[in-house]
């Protein structure tokens, strides 16, 4: 008897272990439904606030265009950050394609400089040679006469090497195009004091000095027989460099680590250009539309986030969600919150998802075209650079569904945009049943390499133009704005100007 009541007894037990056990079982089950189902409505919320709708895109557009105006009517030291500032630029001379002859271009934009040498044909680049030369850290912190040495010194050793195959005419003077990319206040086609310096430069005799005029003495002591044509921006020579090959240009864009657009406005219509106006009529304008802000932007809590932490709060709020340096971090604070209030990547949330800019827009890219069946692409930057591992397939789709959100909403946003530009230049609509080919010359690795960037991008233009005005507009990738664009608008601003036309 006694044994049957232990036997009993040993079975209720493990009874109530398993009973147990399964309640445990349950629970967790609950916890982790519960947590998936948080996640998951956090990315649901997100993605709704992220939308784009075509009327909303159509606002966004009709607010640029306002701003367009508005930037034309203030002089360049009014106006809020958040306003257009629609810079003159003093290109009245897009090339022709007639230009000939031999140009070089001077490429300043960060640690490296490059310096290029272009054989021009009428409408061709006959040949080209470009050297990068990077440049000592202890000069971007010295003095401007001993980085303008420097550039100098560097820009004489290539002219030098000039081979043959490069024909300057007899008794010519060698000009240059210089990009110089750095906040600079222009004030004629090759002058323009520096604001500030940006990228790691910290030169404090330069702020306030002109560029060209300080690379002009620095030619001179170097024994430089050389002059400054053009002092431009990448936008601007894009823009340069797309009416080169196709007379139909009319504005660039540039969508890569940053952003910014140009186009050619009518002289008569820009209020704060004083003075005779050009005889071409036209003026390229620099929009500097990364500053463009507008309460119909799709802007969430994340990108108030990202904006806070950011080197220019409130700033290059247009820039912020749609140009390469922005997208990747926006995906990391979305799931960052979701592993700190759903717990997506288990109990304890990945160090490494709190560092600021640790995912970067290649990578998103690359996780976003990842066609895999287990998205092992995903896994694998996963677990590289944000140190997460064992993740399931369901919780890869989501990451993906997140870049395919942000990517969404700046490419249709960098579309709207556009569209802005095209209103201002009466160019969204058929008139008269005339049929105006309009071309858009765009740069930037973000555009060029971000595959379903730019076809969100395209597709959505056409979805907001209609089918019969979108026939009529086309999108050019170009190329290398900041160099070719460079030595091209040098030539349709050289001083030879008729002597090279005849």
């Amino acid at each position: 008897m006694g044994k049957v009541v232990v036997s009993a007894a040993v079975i209720c037990a493990a009874a109530v272990v398993c009973a147990a056990s399964a309640a445990v079982v349950v629970r967790r089950r609950m916890q982790k439904t519960a947590r998936w189902e948080k996640a998951m409505a956090i990315v649901k919320d997100f993605e709704e606030k992220c939308g784009t709708p075509t009327w909303k895109l159509e606002q966004v557009a009709d607010a640029m265009t306002k701003e367009m105006h508005a930037g034309l009517a203030a002089s360049d030291s009014q106006g809020a950050p958040t306003m257009l500032k629609m810079l003159i630029t003093y290109v009245n001379n897009l090339p022709s394609g007639d230009e000939k002859g031999l140009f070089y271009a001077l490429d300043l934009g960060g640690t490296n400089f490059r310096v290029l040498r272009v054989q021009l044909g009428g409408g061709a680049v006959v040949n080209q040679e470009v050297s990068e030369v990077s440049i000592p850290l202890d000069l971007m912190v010295g003095t401007s006469e001993a980085l303008f040495d420097f550039i100098a010194a560097e820009l004489a050793k290539f002219v030098d090497q000039e081979g043959p195959d490069f024909q300057l005419p007899p008794g010519r003077q060698r000009e240059l195009g210089f990009t110089f990319s750095f906040p600079v206040m222009q004030t004629s086609i090759a002058s323009g004091n520096l604001i500030k310096w940006t990228k790691g430069f910290s030169i404090d005799d330069t702020v306030g000095q002109d560029v060209v005029a300080e690379l002009t003495r620095a030619m001179e002591r170097k024994g430089l027989d050389m002059r400054v044509s053009a002092l431009v921006n990448d936008t601007v020579g894009t823009l340069a460099g797309g009416r080169y090959s196709n007379k139909d240009v009319v504005a660039a864009v540039i969508l890569g680590t940053g952003t910014n657009a140009a186009y050619v406005e009518r002289a008569n219509a820009i209020p704060k250009l004083h003075g005779l106006l050009p005889k071409s009529g036209e003026m390229v304008i620099n929009m500097e539309w990364g500053s463009f802000w507008s309460t119909d932007l799709p802007f969430t809590e994340y990108d108030y986030v990202l904006d806070a932490e950011s080197l220019n709060p409130g700033e290059q709020m247009f820039e912020k969600i749609i140009s390469g340096m922005y997208l990747g971090e926006i995906v990391r604070i979305v799931l960052c919150k979701m592993a700190e209030e759903a717990s997506f990547f288990g109990d304890i949330i990945p160090p490494k998802l709190k560092s600021p800019f640790a995912l970067r827009t290649p990578d998103l890219s690359a996780m976003h075209h990842d066609t895999s069946s287990d998205l092992k692409v995903v896994d694998t930057k996963l677990k590289n650079i944000l140190e997460i591992s064992n993740t399931s397939l369901e919780m890869r789709k989501v990451v993906v569904q997140l870049c395919n959100i942000v990517a969404t909403r700046g490419a249709r946003l960098a579309a709207a945009g556009i569209l802005g530009i095209l209103i201002k230049l009466g160019r969204d609509k058929i008139k008269d049943g005339e049929k105006q080919r309009t071309v858009i010359a765009l740069d930037g690795g973000l555009y060029e390499h971000y595959t379903e960037y730019r076809k969100c991008l395209e597709n959505t233009l056409k979805e907001l133009l209609g089918e019969e005005v979108s026939e009529s507009i086309v999108i050019e990738q170009s190329n290398d704005g900041s160099g070719i664009g460079a030595a091209l608008l040098a030539a349709s601003h050289s001083q030879f100007l008729e002597v090279n036309k005849s």
